[in-house]
């Protein structure tokens, strides 16, 4: 097996050399090879994309022999851009500029930043410390250190920059870390230091040591600011009171866009050379000092741009940029070799004119035939195949055994090349292109070189998502937000109160009603309080304190609720008694189709598809709503229910809101059933009469499995010979009269609805459980949520924002929606930017012309996409991550999210600009939209969004008759309760008399005793009001158990108040399936009483009256008075706690037996 290996370049003096052309793996290949051989190397990268495939590459070639290479990259924002980079880009540029000085094997960096001016190494080093298990700590010298060294102090880490500090438990998420650390200390000595998962904020580990960097690339200490002053005055003339950025560094705040005046922090500024080694051989490409010139004639064009702005000035670009030709001069003074040079074949490097593709033919009886043929020649040629996850792997091996061909599977390259017997190789590897070096290297053949696309493998992240836990969450509230007491009725959170009540303090929620009275609800007894989800917040109907009003209120609801039940549930209770086929496929067959998924399954979507399995095995058709962000994969959960169908003899029918849509999913399902016996269709008008008349026929006949196309599919002319499943994309996106359609076949046969953001009424069906809903908010990795900014229309921030994006290699959408003035609008960005490629696509252009054009901006082909909101259901285009919507008031909030979804396909930061007129052009229910999606602007807020929609237009009637009545009175979240009972009674096929919704309310545990979270254990307000929800909603003893050791974990050692409310909770979840409404002690004693249906141990009850009579007495059917002194509060709980456990009829005998010795002593 031939090693790495070219001819070693002399170290000992400065060259100038050049490599020719090296297509795909090639020229990381050489580069890895010149630093094997020759030491450090500096690597300038042309585009944001080679610099990625160079340190995949790179990395892969170099793996387990040497430090992992480096990759220094801009800020991702135009030259004095007014947004900041985004923090994750900044912890990784500190922790890159930290590693460079001390462990610089490879360097790859971005060609601008060889301009850049960037804190001196000094700074860098000096604010750079470690800490140690078993060392000093002083906590507030450190909090001061952090907040000199950039870090912001928070309640709750959960990016990088970020500290909390909680009595003796510090959390700190330092740049360049992977993951928040956890600081454990007694008195000022670090006990332990544990990492921590920012998303369950739960300990996961523990480490002896930690190294902090500064969070910023610039300090921000006082005498930072006092430097940053006097420079600035010695920079820019005029009064410097007149500059926004003057005064807030004046006053400790760093601005956005604060990053384009770092110079001024510092007595002198450094230069990326100040950070590499000096007998480095560099390797740039033929062409870097025009890339260079390209960059500073950018720079200075902004410089012209905002040089009149007095409130932000920019600096001239000098003082923050070297000029090119004094980069040029420094690197020409090294060891330089230029690559993709025209040089001749004596070269001491040969040139790579092509990769190995071995395309697989998806129609042939041998898909993998050519791929075959080659490794069958590996013993003249060893070949390495690079699979894109383990499973992947997995597959590959299978497929060669199954041609008897021997295989190994590798860890990695050097594993491969070690082996001198090695002939065929399967190795995992993050690679996208291939490698061909004949008697140089083994040939490298990439999985996306067979199946025409790359797909990175998705890391299995965090938790499930409850659905309904988002909407009811009361977590979210803030003073004067409506919420609904179960008993009370609607009044206004007011905050929470700590009081002294008979010399007990605890801590209560205040809510404030019609006419001044005020409810002062204990924390324990969170769980009778919703949030108030049912029309404007400031209109909410709020009601009066031991007035009528609230309890007639509830009537007319639960009579409502009846009503629209058994109205709604006409066409969901003959779907639920007609028996339905149950739907299986041999698991050995679904393994093999799921293997064929290119990614890991988050959470989220394991159980999409787990559910959608079991409605499908069950005996009544399926009726489940999938709810998603955009690229989060519920095509997936779709792609193997339409399997599981198929299996079975039965067709499908796709539809899509859009021909475009329908065309994506017609690939996406044509590519991925190629190996079954299954045909796909698309009726679409991109498809001649002859062909369109064909497919119809087709699918009579049952010839066709699966056919996709928009409402076209609900004609008259369509006919099935046996449809199974009915998928629909973005279902609130069809006609009224499409929608009844879709009722009527939901009588008929499964139906699975996709949706980045469903419709209120869409939503509250769901929720009410007469759909099932399967909620995915888990993103894939590496992508980072969208910056989106309402802004009023300007062409300046058109152009800025288009600059941005087409200068970091990107592509821009920009969204007109009237198609009348869509010409004229692309003209006047053309204007804007006239060395931009602009193309025009909207709804009523030809079909052919329109495919073309989304074609060809899917290649990058152009660089600006005007067009209609023809978009909204498209195609994914990662490289588009910008979008600019004009007139964004016109939009409904789930239009504005699906649209905002075009963009952030990828690990950029990706930007929504939302144009508007004039604030006083726009309605407040306009301007209150817009404001939501402005602050719900982290991945997988499509649920969230369409739950601020219930608020902002009123949850309505879920049949849709109007936007007020018994739910807005009562609000959502009681009213679905209510509707949820009357659906399990119609269900029953009985409409028997509204039972007591509020016999089923939790136990009320009262013992008069303390049971709270003291705000000197943990300041934070908002954390509090979580922590005591998510203690509420609890349902097993051993899930308040983790609970407790979670609150220990993130906060220390629990404080008896606290554990005495983890007392009540667990003593309520006993009472409750004892069936006990109340339970009440005091000093004297106090009562249990009884439902009528208590599940109470008979045995243990009669011991109680016969045998400690003196204690307990029944002075009803179901009520127990007990007598005695408890005065003691300790004593009182324990006695409450003995009580339980002898009326729990699960109780083990001996441990019954011993509870009693213990009463008797």
């Amino acid at each position: 097996m031939p090693p790495l290996s070219t001819q070693r370049i002399p170290s000992t003096q400065t060259f100038n050399k050049r490599w020719p052309r090296r297509a795909g793996a090639a020229l990381a290949f050489g580069i890895a090879n010149l630093s094997i051989e020759n030491g450090p190397t500096i690597v300038v990268a042309r585009t944001p994309r080679e610099h990625q495939l160079l340190l995949d590459e790179v990395g892969f070639f170099l793996e387990n022999s040497r430090p992992k290479p480096l990759f220094f990259s801009g800020w991702e924002c135009l030259p004095y851009d007014r947004f900041s980079p985004h923090p994750e880009i900044v912890s990784q540029r500190i922790a890159t500029l930290v590693d460079l000085k001390t462990e610089a094997q490879i360097v790859i960096i971005a060609a601008d930043q060889l301009l850049a001016r960037l804190a001196p190494p000094e700074f860098l080093l000096s604010n750079s410390f470690k800490l140690k298990k078993g060392g000093a700590l002083d906590p507030q010298a450190f909090r001061s250190r952090l907040s000199d060294s950039g870090y912001l102090s928070v309640s709750r880490v959960i990016s990088p920059g970020e500290f909390a500090v909680r009595g003796g438990i510090i959390d700190v998420y330092p740049s360049g870390s992977e993951k928040p650390f956890r600081i454990d200390l007694f008195g000022n000595e670090i006990e332990k230091i544990r990492f921590f998962d920012p998303e369950s904020q739960k300990s996961v580990g523990e480490t002896d040591s930690l190294s902090i960097l500064p969070a910023r690339e610039f300090p921000t200490d006082q005498n930072a600011i006092d430097r940053f002053r006097a420079n600035y005055r010695r920079t820019f003339s005029g009064d410097p009171q007149n500059s926004i950025i003057y005064r807030d560094v004046s006053q400790g705040k760093f601005p956005s866009g604060i990053e384009f005046y770092l110079p001024l922090f510092f007595s002198h500024a450094a230069t990326i050379f100040d950070y590499l080694p000096e007998q480095a051989t560099w390797v740039v490409p033929d062409d870097f000092e025009d890339l260079l010139n390209s960059e500073w004639a950018t720079l200075n064009d902004r410089y012209l741009q905002f040089s009149y702005d007095q409130e932000r000035p920019p600096m001239p670009p000098g003082e923050i940029s070297m000029a090119p030709r004094e980069v040029v001069e420094r690197i020409e003074s090294k060891s330089v070799i230029k690559t993709n040079s025209d040089v001749s074949n004596k070269s001491e490097i040969k040139a790579v004119t092509e990769v190995p593709v071995y395309p697989v033919d998806h129609q042939a009886s041998e898909p993998f035939l050519t791929l075959i043929n080659r490794v069958k020649k590996s013993k003249e040629f060893p070949i390495l195949v690079s699979a894109e996850s383990a499973g992947r792997a997995e597959t590959f091996l299978d497929l060669f055994r199954s041609y008897n061909l021997l295989v190994h599977e590798y860890s990695s390259w050097h594993g491969f090349v070690s082996d001198r017997d090695a002939q065929v190789g399967i190795c995992v590897s993050p690679l996208d292109r291939g490698l061909c070096i004949p008697d140089e290297a083994p040939e490298v053949v990439v999985e996306s070189q067979l199946y025409g696309s790359k797909k990175r493998q998705n890391k299995r992240r965090g938790r499930s998502s409850d659905p309904e836990a988002i909407i009811r969450s009361i977590a979210e509230l803030k003073p004067k937000d409506p919420i609904v007491h179960i008993d009370h009725g609607v009044g206004r959170y007011e905050g929470l109160k700590s009081l002294s009540i008979d010399g007990k303090l605890d801590e209560f929620i205040v809510v404030s009603y019609k006419g001044g009275g005020k409810l002062y609800i204990p924390v324990f007894n969170i769980g009778v309080l919703s949030r108030y989800i049912g029309g404007d917040s400031d209109t909410a109907p709020l009601h009066t304190l031991g007035g009528e009003q609230w309890e007639k209120a509830r009537s007319r609801a639960r009579k409502r609720a009846y009503d629209v039940g058994a109205e709604l549930l006409k066409t969901q209770a003959l779907r639920t008694l007609r028996v339905g086929k149950s739907l299986t496929v041999a698991e050995q067959q679904y393994l093999a189709f799921t293997s064929e998924f290119p990614f890991e399954e988050t959470i989220d979507q394991e159980n999409a598809i787990e559910a959608v399995r079991e409605d499908l095995g069950a005996n009544q058709p399926m009726d489940r709503l999938i709810c998603g962000d955009v690229g989060f994969g519920k095509t997936e959960v779709a792609l193997r229910a339409t399997f599981i169908v198929s299996s079975n003899n039965q067709q499908i029918a796709i539809l899509t809101p859009t021909t475009l849509l329908a065309q994506q999913h017609f690939e996406t399902f044509r590519d991925r059933f190629a190996n079954q016996p299954i045909r796909v269709a698309c009726l679409s008008r991109f498809l001649s009469k002859s062909q369109i008349e064909k497919i119809i026929v087709d699918v009579r006949n049952g010839k066709i499995d699966i056919l996709i196309g928009t409402h076209r599919l609900l004609q008259k002319d369509i006919t099935f010979k046996a449809l199974g499943l009915v998928i629909i994309d973005e279902e609130h996106r069809f006609g009224v009269r499409q929608k009844e359609q879709l009722k009527q076949m939901r009588e008929e046969v499964d139906v699975l609805t996709l949706t980045a953001t469903p419709i209120p009424r869409t939503l509250n069906i769901a929720l009410s459980g007469i759909r099932s809903i399967s909620l995915i908010s888990t993103p894939p990795a590496g992508r980072v949520s969208i910056k989106t900014s309402v802004q009023p229309y300007s062409k300046s921030i058109i152009k800025e924002a288009c600059l941005r994006e087409l200068h970091r290699g990107g592509q821009v959408y920009f969204l007109h929606n009237e198609v009348s003035s869509i010409e004229r609008v692309s003209e006047t960005i053309r204007d804007l930017l006239p060395d931009a490629n602009i193309q025009v696509a909207h709804g009523q252009m030809q079909s052919g012309k329109l495919e073309t054009v989304m074609r060809d901006f899917y290649h990058q082909r152009f660089d600006i996409l005007v067009c209609s909101t023809i978009i909204e259901s498209g195609i994914d285009v990662p490289t588009a991550n910008t979008i600019i919507i004009n007139r964004a008031d016109r939009f409904g909030l789930a239009q504005l999210h699906q649209l905002r979804g075009r963009v952030g396909r990828s690990k950029h930061q990706a930007f929504a600009f939302l144009l508007t007129p004039e604030q006083e052009a726009i309605t407040e229910t306009a301007s209150r939209r817009l404001a939501a999606i402005e602050e719900l602007n982290e991945l997988g807020v499509g649920f969230a969004l369409a739950n601020q929609d219930l608020e902002i237009r009123g949850a309505g009637e879920l049949l849709g008759e109007g936007q007020s009545g018994a739910m807005e009175e009562v609000g959502f979240t009681l009213y679905t309760d209510y509707l949820n009972r009357a659906i399990r009674d119609l269900s029953d096929n009985s409409l028997k008399p509204f039972q007591d919704l509020e016999a089923n309310r939790p136990t009320d545990v009262e013992l008069g005793v303390s049971a709270f979270i003291p705000s000197d254990y943990l300041p934070d307000v908002h954390t509090r009001l979580v922590l005591y929800q998510r203690i509420s909603n609890l349902a097993e003893s051993e899930d308040l158990h983790n609970m407790q050791l979670e609150i220990i974990d993130r906060f220390g050692v629990l404080p008896p108040e606290t554990k005495m409310l983890f007392n009540l909770s667990r003593f309520r979840l006993i009472a409750s399936l004892l069936g006990i409404a109340h339970v009440r002690l005091g000093p004297n004693g106090g009562s249990f009483q009884f439902n009528p249906d208590a599940q109470v141990d008979s045995q243990g009850l009669s011991y109680l009256l016969n045998t400690k009579r003196q204690f307990f007495q029944m002075i009803s059917p179901v009520k127990l008075k007990i007598s005695g002194d408890l005065s003691d509060t300790d004593t009182r709980a324990d006695f409450c706690e003995w009580i339980l456990e002898t009326l729990d009829p699960q109780r083990p005998v001996q441990e019954w037996t011993e509870s009693l010795q213990r009463l008797n002593q």
